[in-house]
């Protein structure tokens, strides 16, 4: 019947009455039933104490000490299950929510109601559900909704002690079956299985644990998820984009450029100690595995520079150092040089207090990808030169930097660009000479 009373006033304009009259129509049938026959098998609610609280001031705080666990436990809880209804109802109707002014009014109503021996209130899920499906659209609804309760408590109890359980149970069950948006969960499961295994975990665990424990299983399993992806974070093999200065993901654009004797790495987290290991590895796997089918450049048998894109990290913390320290030795140890690209001012700032910009060299830190690529390509022709022609005598040659600016007169062709042999007159070291001494 509220199911039915339910359809009909949100089929139709002129029956909108009846969505709220629904609720009510079945606890005065259901009253009416059991005061009439008197059915020993329907459970009733049972006397209730007529009259409204006394005012007081608590006194006794005795038990304040071992109650705090269990207070911070239920405060927990009821800031999430608050929150979580409030998003939903808000999402439904197309109004934007202020969190926190939904948490300082539950905060007052507790704090006052503590006064009148007040069971700590909290945004309820079935009590908010039928108020939305009964209608309600504004604040007033809850002023109005607390004058009739204080006039039934003063003057109807005696009728509620005959009011049947199973119908308060079927109004709750109607309004929270309209929450329930299977819509989501096919979206979830076409955009991303986790999310929606995290809607599985929580609309289960909900459904035959409660919702406290429903809302508890979901958080821990949110910060599950959180963790697991900050450890696991997301890196990239980059290539040039032909006939630009741009490098991006080679598994995203397959066309990129990649250089023979360079790997070129994107670093898409901060980087801590929880994935520094997981990026070291990612590191080496590269250096053994990184894709052939598009390369340029001088040939050559091995890897001798790794470039380190770091413009996403934006953070980076002592244990990270260590670890990129220990990285350069062991690269240093296969004749590799560690080159950085664009690392922010904090990481920057990290890493030569840490002593990590001198340890690597201050000319292997540059603004741009582009530019440390330039650099690498012109040592790997050098020594492909020197493995394939050896001098006989040494030569004194200039600044690596002063031999590119010397070299390059005039601007690239597209041809050239196109072909992967560049080099520019531009390069834009991140440290300046000025700043070596």
């Amino acid at each position: 019947m509220i199911l039915l009373f339910h359809v009909k006033g949100k089929s139709r304009k002129q029956f909108g009455f009846l969505r709220a009259a629904g609720p009510l129509t079945a606890v005065i049938l259901g009253t009416t039933f059991v005061k009439i026959f008197h059915p020993s098998s329907i459970s009733l609610v049972g006397e209730i104490p007529q009259g409204l609280p006394r005012f007081s001031i608590p006194k006794g705080f005795g038990y304040a000490k071992s109650l705090i666990p269990t207070a911070m436990l239920i405060t927990g809880v009821a800031i999430l299950e608050s929150v979580g209804i409030a998003k939903a109802l808000a999402a439904k109707n197309g109004y934007e929510l202020d969190s926190s002014q939904e948490l300082l009014g539950l905060g007052l109503a507790n704090i006052f109601g503590s006064f009148f021996s007040a069971y700590p209130a909290t945004g309820s899920f079935s009590r908010s559900a039928v108020s939305n499906e009964s209608g309600a659209k504004t604040g007033l609804s809850g002023i109005i909704t607390g004058i009739i309760m204080g006039c039934a408590l003063l003057f109807l109890t005696p009728l509620f002690e005959y009011i049947p359980l199973c119908s308060l149970a079927a109004i709750v069950i109607s309004a929270v079956m309209g929450l329930v948006d299977y819509e989501e969960a096919f979206f979830l499961w076409r955009v991303d299985k986790k999310d929606f295994l995290l809607w599985t975990i929580t609309s289960a665990t909900t459904l035959f644990l409660g919702i406290e424990i429903g809302v508890l299983v979901g958080v821990g399993a949110s910060i599950a998820f959180v963790i697991s992806e900050s450890a696991n974070p997301h890196t990239a093999v980059l290539g040039r984009l032909p006939g630009t200065t741009v490098y991006r993901n080679i598994q995203q654009y397959p066309e990129a450029y990649t250089y023979n004797g360079i790997v070129m790495v994107r670093i898409d987290a901060p980087i801590y100690f929880a994935n520094i290991s997981y990026i070291k590895d990612r590191l080496r796997e590269y250096e053994l595995g990184v894709d052939k089918s598009t390369r340029h450049g001088p040939e050559v048998e091995r890897i001798y520079f790794v470039i380190l894109e770091m413009s996403p990290v934006t953070y980076i913390d002592s244990s990270a150092v260590q670890a990129l320290k220990d990285l350069h030795q062991e690269y240093k140890s296969r004749d590799i040089q560690i080159a950085i690209s664009n690392p922010n001012r904090e990481v920057l700032l990290t890493l030569t207090k840490a002593g990590l910009v001198q340890l690597i060299g201050k000319e292997w830190y540059f603004v741009r990808m582009h530019d440390a690529v330039q650099v690498c390509l012109q040592h790997v022709r050098s020594i492909n030169q020197e493995t394939k022609h050896p001098d006989p005598l040494p030569v004194d040659e200039p600044d690596i930097f002063r031999r590119l600016l010397n070299q390059i007169e005039e601007d690239l062709s597209v041809a050239k660009l196109e072909s992967g042999d560049i080099t520019d007159s531009q390069l834009e070291p991140l440290l300046s000479r000025s700043q070596k001494s």
